[in-house]
């Protein structure tokens, strides 16, 4: 349980609190150690995976923790944006803050309803590259003031704000299909299928196969009929 992959998953959890003080703690230093810690917490997200893997410490343990870290990672990240005065140059940009919210909200839901009817929700590729985008944004915004391209993550967050939203359907629509596909199953029962173009071909063939034997009857009958037994020859009396 204590391996170094769930000691890193773990760390993403531990350092939130020193983020979130980067919104009472109103210094410079103190708002840079916060985007180091969460650049370095966003870093072993992919770290802890690929050790597990790499030294088959896989458990269910890290499988459950591993998502929640990150939301709770990102989920105090926004918050520490929509907190801070100027962290954001256009307020249409709470836009992606807000449907990221949404999103981590509604996937939680989803994934604890689908468990308990033994359902599996996998993560997509497309999840992933939303989660970089995610991380890449919010670090970039977390460092504004000390970094000259950090206005480059406002942008980036809207693009994970739209990577946030594709992702997010496609999780709830899998839920709709299962909700839907089991409460068909409940109120109509499963009707025995009747095979009807497989009934028209067999008596299409049938047909083919009674006019094949008319016509070969007919052609024996008309050679039958066409043969002429040749008058004998009359012997000659000698």
């Amino acid at each position: 349980m204590y391996n170094l992959p769930n000691i890193l998953t773990i760390s993403r959890i531990v350092v939130i609190p020193a983020i979130f003080l980067s919104v009472y703690i109103t210094s410079t230093l103190w708002a840079f150690i916060a985007a180091v810690l969460f650049i370095v917490a966003s870093i072993t997200d992919y770290f802890d995976g690929y050790l597990a893997r790499a030294r088959g410490e896989t458990s269910a343990f890290g499988r459950l923790l591993d998502p929640i870290a990150d939301k709770l990672l990102v989920t105090s990240a926004l918050v520490v944006l929509l907190a801070k005065p100027d962290m954001v140059v256009c307020k249409l940009s709470f836009i992606p803050v807000i449907v990221i919210l949404c999103r981590e909200i509604l996937v939680s839901g989803l994934r604890e309803f689908l468990r308990e009817v033994n359902v599996g929700m996998p993560v997509t590729r497309l999840a992933k590259w939303k989660t970089g985008f995610q991380m890449t944004a919010l670090s970039m915004m977390l460092l504004k003031g000390f970094w000259y391209w950090g206005e480059i993550g406002e942008f980036l967050l809207w693009i994970a704000g739209v990577l946030t939203f594709i992702t997010g359907y496609q999780y709830f629509q899998k839920s709709l299909d299962y909700i839907c596909e089991t409460e068909k199953c409940a109120k109509m029962p499963a009707m025995p299928k009747i095979a009807l173009p497989k009934i028209e071909i067999k008596v299409e063939a049938k047909e083919k196969k009674t006019k094949k034997t008319s016509v070969k009857k007919a052609g024996k009958t008309s050679s039958k009929t066409t043969k002429v037994k040749k008058p004998a020859k009359a012997k000659s009396k000698k």
